[in-house]
């Protein structure tokens, strides 16, 4: 692929906050991203932006007790839009935008600061009731009969929770803190999983194949000179995902997958083959760690991320539809 080929990582809209910024997320069906934080008193922040003629309008900010650690629409339909959110307090929140004086739901989830929050069952992906995890990334499967909880800890373990059957399916070990986990897609079968890690790398595993005793099978890529923080897949093409990290870079992959995606081992048992991975693009954005990245469901290319000192961008990647 020629440069000219290649995509482009364009940051197209720039603002600087007087907080900190640890989570943002496109709202489904708009133009509109909110942003959720910490000002330097203590308390947390809700902001809900919408791109208008290349800039950046404030609709709505919304000032809580505790700080704001993460959010998701994931558990909520596209005719509500309710936001779920973790606070540093333990809290699991669940606001309407457009009346969020008082939460529609909540619950003490944790002792301590929820650091991640996930959702399925909403926004017309999956199958069953609406469901949130938090604590720890998570992905759900598209169909009854499989329902999983994927979950990282800073010892390096990766362990996959059967809801169905709760208990233990799976579990890995990659070395290294777990810093972020998603599965590619939540509307098919278990396909995927990308886990990045404190030591730069990640790790892709196919999720098709399980192998009683060597699991599934996996490819690691070094991905950055420091922590990679976030990955997220691309919504309307789960092969191409960006990985953010505390250098301030983006980096954008494409995963190639094998001739066979199984095969037999040596006793006749079904397994796993990996397939490989290839960088397409990277850009440093801030001299700080990127805290937060989100692909918007609607607009090929369109992503909005936060960083550390308290700059959120507005980024869109060219020539996606060519690759």
């Amino acid at each position: 692929m020629s440069a000219f080929e290649k995509p482009q990582i364009i940051a197209h809209i720039q603002k600087g906050f007087n907080y900190t910024v640890f989570d943002c997320k496109w709202v489904p069906c708009s133009a509109k991203f909110v942003t959720m934080g910490n000002f330097a008193r203590g308390t947390g922040v809700i902001q809900l932006y919408e791109i208008q003629h290349g800039d950046l309008k404030l609709l709505r900010e919304i000032e809580k007790a505790k700080p704001i650690k993460c959010g998701t629409f994931g558990a909520t339909s596209l005719q509500q839009r309710y936001l779920a959110t973790g606070d540093f307090g333990g809290n699991l929140h669940i606001w309407n935008l457009e009346a969020p004086e008082m939460p529609v739901y909540s619950v003490k989830g944790h002792k301590e600061i929820i650091n991640a929050i996930d959702g399925i069952g909403g926004l017309g992906i999956g199958e069953g009731a609406p469901e949130i995890v938090t604590g720890s990334r998570d992905g759900n499967a598209y169909n009854q009969e499989e329902r999983v909880v994927c979950a990282g800890y800073d010892n390096g373990d990766i362990k996959l929770f059967d809801l169905r059957n709760m208990a233990l399916r799976w579990e890995t070990n990659i070395k290294n803190g777990v810093c972020s986990l998603e599965f590619d897609r939540k509307d098919i079968s278990m396909n995927k999983l990308v886990a990045t890690s404190l030591e730069g790398k990640f790790h892709v595993f196919d999720m098709r194949t399980q192998h009683p005793t060597k699991g599934f099978a996996s490819v690691s890529e070094k991905a950055h000179k420091s922590t990679v923080w976030q990955v997220r897949h691309l919504p309307q093409n789960r092969e191409l995902f960006l990985t953010a990290g505390g250098a301030g870079g983006l980096h954008l992959w494409k995963y190639e997958y094998p001739i066979q995606r199984s095969k037999k081992d040596s006793e006749g048992i079904e397994m796993g083959v990996a397939g490989s991975v290839s960088l397409l693009q990277n850009v440093t954005l801030s001299t700080q760690p990127i805290s937060s990245l989100d692909w918007s469901p609607d607009k090929r290319g369109l992503c909005v991320c936060s960083s550390f000192d308290q700059t959120v961008r507005v980024l869109i990647v060219t020539k996606l539809n060519k690759i």
